[in-house]
């Protein structure tokens, strides 16, 4: 998830580095309105993430994974719902059912549905708006505060995230000796390019979460969570409302987002700048990344994962680099110089290794917010490949919505980080 600012690199990778994807503050739920006040202004209509449901990708993904009557379920709730608590009860439920389900799918628990290989992020990402979209309209309806129905809106991505479950671990994990590993990865992105969009870092989330890895020092379970492509929710703090929890408790932490074709990368440093391509819901931001205290915010952050050794390991068929290029404005200077082999001492961000983008912003939220917190764990961020379709079915035009090169090059993704992941648990 990164915005490319390399010379020799493809389309397909330009567009790949676009996504190498705020202080944390507690919403306080809002109470229902008050008996006999006036009705608050209706919600916002639909959003543009949400209009690309009409589409017939969308609508093809929902029926084929048995996805489709998520929303019209979770709708029949609210519309049962008497007040705000009930809502937010149902939003909640309905959010962790929608999680816990394609998890369960992903893992090859429960019906698969369909054609759709099992470890498709995409019923999940589509399956989330026209639950968000439903929930717009009965807010339209129900008179309740517009700060509500943002509350609202908030537990339900949170929820279906798996936001809210990330913890760090369970209770008893130390007393049995487990490590503690947080996982992260991205919703599909740049969708009105290609509809059809997959994200593997996606993929990876439902793959890993919950499950135990095997490693040298012991076993080591997993918690994942998957985050918007929304520069609004990063400024309003969604990375920070979720890590803060986990972080504590981990015992290593790896954010992931798709990157450049046929490679992955360890992103040796991240910068403190937004470079302003458009996110899902087609809105710029350029300027340095919003975060609480900013006078006290640093120009980069660094990774503290084991990069070298991840670097060296044979983890699977792509090949994994130590990425220490920045793009930077040196201390004194008025024009953004790339640097190969990381930032010189007083300079402004432009890009770190993983770009100016939202991939490149959640390194930076992870690892700062690792640093404030005080606390000695390997973390930073690593980008897989970007995934690619087969021969013949790379343009969106021929509808094509999966094919084996497809699966298998997500697969591979996936397993491929799985080792990552391991390595850096042994090597830490």
């Amino acid at each position: 998830m990164r915005l490319a600012r390399t010379t020799g690199t493809t389309a397909a990778g330009r567009l790949g580095l676009v996504l190498l994807a705020s202080a944390a503050l507690v919403a306080v739920a809002p109470p229902p309105p008050a008996t006999g006040a006036p009705a608050a202004p209706a919600a916002p209509g639909v959003t543009v993430e949400e209009r690309r449901l009409d589409g017939d990708v969308p609508r093809r993904i929902l029926d084929d994974s048995g996805f489709d009557g998520v929303a019209p379920a979770f709708a029949a709730s609210l519309r049962g719902a008497g007040s705000y608590g009930q809502a937010e009860r149902a939003a909640v439920r309905h959010g962790e059912r929608l999680w816990r389900r394609a998890v369960d799918r992903a893992q090859g628990r429960g019906p698969a549905g369909g054609e759709l290989s099992r470890d498709d992020d995409r019923p999940l990402y589509w399956a989330r708006l026209a639950m968000t979209r439903e929930l717009r309209a009965w807010h339209a309806e129900s008179g309740l505060s517009e700060a509500a129905g943002t509350r609202l809106l908030e537990r339900l991505e949170s929820a279906s995230r798996g936001q809210d479950s990330m913890t760090g671990g369970a209770a008893g994990d130390r007393a049995k000796g487990l490590k503690r590993i947080v996982v992260t990865g991205f919703d599909p992105f740049t969708l009105d390019r290609d509809i059809r969009i997959s994200n593997p870092s996606g993929a990876l989330a439902l793959a890993l979460d919950g499950t135990v890895i095997r490693t040298a020092d012991g076993p080591a379970r997993v918690e994942t969570a998957v985050f918007p492509v929304r520069w609004g929710d990063f400024a309003d703090g969604t990375v920070e409302r979720a890590l803060r929890r986990a972080l504590p408790r981990a015992d290593l932490f790896v954010t992931v987002s798709q990157g450049r074709v046929g490679r992955i990368d360890v992103e040796r440093y991240n910068g403190a700048w937004r470079g302003g391509f458009g996110d899902n819901e087609n809105v710029s931001e350029t300027g340095l990344v919003p975060v609480k205290d900013p006078a006290t915010q640093p120009q980069w952050t660094t990774t503290t994962l084991p990069y070298a050794a991840i670097a060296a390991a044979g983890t699977g068929r792509f090949p994994v680099y130590d990425n220490t290029s920045v793009t930077e404005i040196p201390a004194g200077g008025t024009a953004p110089v790339v640097r190969p082999a990381g930032p010189t001492p007083g300079s402004a961000a432009r890009a770190g290794g993983g770009g100016d983008y939202l991939s490149n912003e959640i390194a930076y939220r992870a690892t700062l917010l690792r640093d404030r917190l005080g606390l000695d764990i390997p973390g930073g961020h690593v980008h897989t490949p970007v995934l690619q379709f087969g021969p013949g079915n790379t343009d969106p035009a021929t509808g094509t919505v999966s094919d084996p090169v497809f699966v298998q090059n997500r697969l591979d993704i996936t397993e491929q980080l799985r080792t990552i992941v391991r390595v850096a648990a042994e090597e830490s």
